[in-house]
Formats: C-alpha cells, sequence, structure tokens
C-alpha cells in the first residue's frame, strides 16, 4: 500500500477542503438523491435527469442515465480524479446520449454512492464491474476521462467479453510519465485558484492562453446549468485515496495493452498538465486498434474545450 506521511495527508484534506469550497460557490445545497422511475428520465437532459440508486456488492451506488430508448451498446462514463456526477460537460454528455444509452455513475464511496472509497485503479475498476453487472449489462462500450479511462483500461484487461468499445480520453497507460506526480499538480493548482479565486479546473484543465482561458468559463458555467438535486461534493478521505491510487498506477509496471483488441478512441489537448500528452501518444501506439485526436491550445480537458468537434467523433466511432 502506498505510504503517505502525517503531514502529506494533512496537507492533501487541506487541498481537498479547498477543492470542496471552490466546487460549492455560488451553487446550490445539495438535495436528496431522487430514487424516480427510470422512465421520468425520458426525454431528459442531463441538467435535468433524475439520480437513482443501484444496490451491489455492499455498495448503495449514486447514477444518472439518459438515452435509454436508443438502441445498441450502452455507454458507461468513467469519470477523473475528485469528480461527482456533476463533473460530467452536459454538451458532451448530451451529445452521446442522443444516439446512445448513456449511464454515469458515482465510484464507491465519492458522492452520493456509499462505502469505503477505493484506493486503487484496480479496486476501482472491479467496484465498475460490480455495477455494470449490477444494472443487468452485458456489453458495454467504456468512456473514461482521466482517471476514469486508467479505470477502464483495468476493466477490459479483467474482463474483455464485458467491452465493446473504448474512448480514452486525457489518460495514459500504467507507469506512463507524469502520472505519479498528479498530486503535486493538482494540490499546487488547487492552492493557486484559492488565492486568485478561481476554480481549480481553469488551472488544471486548460491552457493559460486567451482561447484557453475563455474555454475554461465556458466549461465552468455548463457545469452550473444542473440547479437542483445536484450531487454530494468528495469528501477529504475519497480524495486522498484516489491520490494514492494515482500515485501508485504511475508508478506500476506498463501493461501488455496489446492483448486489447477492441477498437479505441484516444483523445486529449496538445498541452495537458495533469496527464502529460505523450501518454495519449503513447497510449495509442500501444493499443493495436486505436485512433488518436489530439486538439491544439489545449490542455486536460481538451474534449470538453472542443466538444463540438469530439461529440461526432464519439458518435462516428462507436457508430462504426
Amino acid at each position: 500500500m502506498l505510504y503517505l506521511s502525517r503531514v502529506g495527508v494533512c496537507l492533501l484534506a487541506l487541498s481537498a477542503t479547498l477543492l470542496s469550497a471552490c466546487a460549492t460557490a455560488d451553487k446550490p445545497p445539495v438535495a436528496a438523491i431522487s430514487t424516480a422511475n427510470v422512465a421520468t428520465a425520458q426525454g431528459a437532459t442531463w441538467k435535468s435527469v433524475p439520480t437513482q440508486v443501484v444496490s451491489a456488492g455492499g455498495v448503495d451506488f449514486a447514477y444518472r442515465e439518459l438515452g435509454q430508448k436508443n438502441a445498441g451498446t450502452s455507454v458507461i462514463l468513467l469519470t477523473h480524479l475528485a469528480a461527482v456526477l456533476d463533473n460530467w460537460d452536459p454538451r458532451v454528455v448530451d451529445g452521446i446520449a442522443a444516439k446512445h444509452h448513456v449511464v454515469a455513475f458515482d465510484n464507491r464511496g465519492v458522492g452520493a454512492s456509499t462505502g469505503s472509497p477505493a484506493n486503487t485503479i484496480e479496486q476501482m475498476a472491479d467496484d465498475a464491474i460490480t455495477f455494470i453487472k449490477a444494472k443487468g449489462f452485458k456489453q458495454v462500450d467504456l468512456f473514461g476521462f482521466s482517471m476514469g479511462g486508467m479505470i477502464a483500461q483495468e476493466i477490459v484487461l479483467k474482463e474483455p467479453q464485458l467491452v465493446r468499445k473504448l474512448i480514452l480520453t486525457g489518460t495514459g497507460p500504467a507507469g506512463g510519465p507524469g502520472i505519479s506526480t498528479v498530486a503535486g499538480v493538482s494540490n499546487y493548482d488547487l492552492l493557486r485558484a484559492t488565492f486568485t479565486g478561481q476554480d481549480p479546473k481553469q488551472y488544471l484543465f486548460f491552457t493559460r492562453t486567451p482561447r484557453g482561458i475563455e474555454a475554461g468559463k465556458a466549461f465552468l458555467k455548463r457545469l452550473q446549468e444542473r440547479t437542483q438535486n445536484r450531487d454530494k461534493d468528495i469528501a477529504v478521505g475519497a480524495y486522498v485515496a484516489q491520490l494514492q491510487a494515482l500515485s501508485a498506477w504511475g508508478q506500476k509496471r506498463p501493461a501488455d495493452l496489446s492483448v486489447i483488441k477492441q477498437p479505441a478512441l484516444v483523445a486529449n489537448g496538445d498541452d495537458d498538465r495533469m496527464v502529460p500528452t505523450s501518454n495519449s501518444h503513447d497510449l495509442a501506439k500501444r493499443l493495436p486498434n486505436a485512433q488518436l485526436v489530439i486538439y491544439p491550445d489545449a490542455g486536460h480537458g481538451g474534449i470538453f474545450q472542443y466538444h463540438e468537434d469530439f461529440v461526432p467523433k464519439a458518435l462516428a466511432f462507436l457508430a462504426n
């Protein structure tokens, strides 16, 4: 198990507290989870779809789903460090859900999901598999962003028959350069954002060019479109556990990704500070059936900055 000093844990806890404070600024209080019937979600959008719960493996998983009437393979969304359901870009989710059944969920011990948070990517993958099977899916497409892309890799390695296609964005392979130091980058930008009165994602996800700054502002505005029944923010302990998982993943011996035969779409910005863009290039080379998209003047959140281009590319990839 990864060892963190007491001082280190305190600093991470402080950063997580700051993260929560920034994320909840000017945001209405968290409402109770809706357990409305799936049918009420038909025709809904990401800003209004109800949150539901499915119980499996001793965990109550909070999730939202859209596009249930769409035929074909369902798309499971796997999210990033410190993220809850409300961190997904509505333009991306609604765009994919226009053609596909889309399901996003909170990891164990994160947001409104119960249980103790996992501190390894492997355990997060096991939990995701538990959720997928609890929902009754025999095969799914996986769309992982950042840490979610790492979880997706573990899922397909563990149970390849469960996965049809992979969308891997802002992510990289185990042992990739810079992945083990995500905590340092994240905590530095969390503190920087606090002192400048900005949301940390403005620094973490976007470049500091005029184009990147404006894209960040637009993205953060979209994240606030849902005004009722919002998810719970990540707890300090869950944030620390995720940082432990990322550190261990970054130091892990690279897996043999040549065994993954599923088609993969790999995407990122050309200036990713969190998971350096070189990891996306490496990941695409390691996967035998991958295509790579790199967006200019874009950072970790390149797919959100270029959502008008990314969504059609993702839909075309899933349709082929």
